[in-house]
């Protein structure tokens, strides 16, 4: 009895733990230190024996009473409290306890090893320009897949031979295998050595696959791209990755898209922002402009006192929804190009034009001065 650790202890939990808690760590532990995931480690063996011997304990509500009462004492027989025994009496079939704890792990329902299965996904990656993605297209892609071989029609067998039931485990995959064990006589399933799970053994392997039934081919395919699509999104094609197995259908193909950036356009969403630079003079006096969008060179009325920065919108000029239900805006910034190299009479001109403007045009200039001579006393 003194050499016995505390349940709680053993669990990992606290004594005011819940059913599901104490439940819980028990799967966790329970797995961990599994002698069928732990083949010769003794001290794995013991430690699932004393998990099992305080869970037995906490997840019943008389021994657990018991046990919090008066310990140890109060759940073992030597002691007249009546709990007793190690759970592992006679023959146990592991496999049933993990297909309750966990879900089939480890054994319980035995798969068909010949039942059809999903091909896995296969991926690639594909290269558009801006107005591709906000547009639509269609792309020629080439990407590598896993396929049935053409030589053996995915048998695995050369060509006039047939693969045969596995003989050891009679076409399951699987043997059971029994062990004795200090908690009594575990049996338990592992996965056939001879056939590797297959349940079928081939005398004659094909040549051209090795005896796996599968190749690696490229595959060329057209694709439509949606309009709207964004960089980074992933488009899936169904059907077009590698080969199932025993008749099971392909699986998918993921297509990565990468939108190459545009010189002028930058998205935000599903909204365009350019850059539009002009003259001074048509921020000043106004104009007429050609503005660019990605369905082509549309007019717009820039009114007069536009200053630098100003943002003006075109409704509906940006992308498209991937839902199809309406599109984004285009937002343009407004830039004011300054002249270089100016003639002298240019020159002339402007200095002209900065002395008859007057003070009215420039208030908020005048103060900003203003500031700048209270900050430095001047």
């Amino acid at each position: 009895m003194a050499d016995k650790r505390d349940y709680y202890e053993v669990m990992g939990v606290p004594r005011n733990a819940t059913d599901d808690e104490i439940k819980k760590a028990y799967r966790k532990l329970a797995k961990k230190y599994h002698p069928d995931l732990n083949p010769g480690d003794k001290e794995a063996e013991a430690k699932f024996k004393e998990i099992n011997e305080a869970y037995e304990v906490l997840s019943d509500k008389d021994k657990k009473a018991r046990y919090d009462q008066f310990g140890h004492a109060g759940v073992d027989p030597n002691f007249g409290g009546g709990a007793g025994g190690s759970p592992f009496t006679g023959d146990i079939d592991l496999g049933d306890i993990f297909n309750s704890f966990f879900g089939g792990f480890g054994g319980g329902r035995t798969v068909n090893p010949n039942a059809p299965r999903r091909g896995g996904d296969t991926e690639t990656t594909v290269n558009i320009s801006f107005e591709e993605a906000a547009k639509g297209c269609s792309k020629t892609i080439s990407f590598d897949r896993i396929d049935d071989c053409s030589d053996c029609g995915g048998s695995g067998a050369q060509r006039g031979t047939s693969a045969k039931t596995c003989p050891q485990c009679g076409g399951t995959g699987q043997v059971r295998i029994s062990q004795r064990t200090p908690f009594g006589v575990v049996q338990t399933a592992r996965t056939c050595n001879r056939c590797g799970g297959s349940g079928r053994v081939i005398d004659t392997p094909c040549h051209t696959c090795g005896g796996s039934g599968k190749v690696r081919k490229k595959k060329t395919i057209e694709i439509n791209i949606p309009a709207g699509i964004d960089n980074d999104q992933v488009l899936n094609v169904g059907g077009q990755g590698n080969a199932g197995t025993n008749g099971g259908p392909s699986g998918d193909l993921h297509v990565y898209i990468n939108v190459r950036p545009h010189p002028i356009f930058e998205r935000r969403g599903v909204d365009v922002w350019c850059e539009m630079p002009i003259t001074f003079s048509q921020a000043a006096l106004g104009a007429e402009v050609v503005v660019p969008t990605i369905d082509g060179k549309v007019s717009y009325a820039i009114h007069e006192g536009t200053q630098p920065g100003d943002v003006f919108k075109l409704k509906g000029k940006g992308i498209p929804r991937l839902s199809g239900r309406g599109r984004g805006d285009q937002y343009v910034r407004i830039t004011i190009e300054v002249p270089k190299n100016l003639t002298d009479r240019q020159k002339e001109i402007l200095k002209e034009f900065d002395s008859a403007t007057g003070e009215k045009n420039y208030q908020k200039r005048k103060g900003f001065f203003d500031k700048l001579k209270n900050m430095f006393g001047e």
